[in-house]
């Protein structure tokens, strides 16, 4: 099974946080800031007249409040309006 999301949307896999600090002290899980940052994994449909810069296996930062979490063969996924994008990793 495969997902491709609907209209100006993209499915991200997010990035594991981190477990240890720079440091070298290790984090429980309550005290893990989840990064919202994730690769690109599937895009929607774009109207033909609109641009976009991405491409499936780039890396992005998004907002997570509009995300929606899934979970497909034992793998996270978020889906995130192409709005909701606010950087691409270079």
């Amino acid at each position: 099974m495969e997902i491709r999301p609907l209209g100006e949307r993209v499915l991200v896999m997010p990035i594991k946080a981190e477990e240890r600090t720079a440091k070298g002290i290790y984090l429980p899980e309550s005290a893990k800031e989840e990064k919202k940052e994730g690769q690109v994994v599937s895009l929607g449909d774009f109207p033909k007249d609109k641009e976009v810069n991405l491409k499936v296996g780039d890396k992005v930062i998004y907002s997570g409040y509009s995300s929606e979490e899934i979970e497909l063969h034992g793998k996270k996924y978020v889906i995130v309006e192409l709005k909701d994008i606010i950087a691409k990793i270079i």
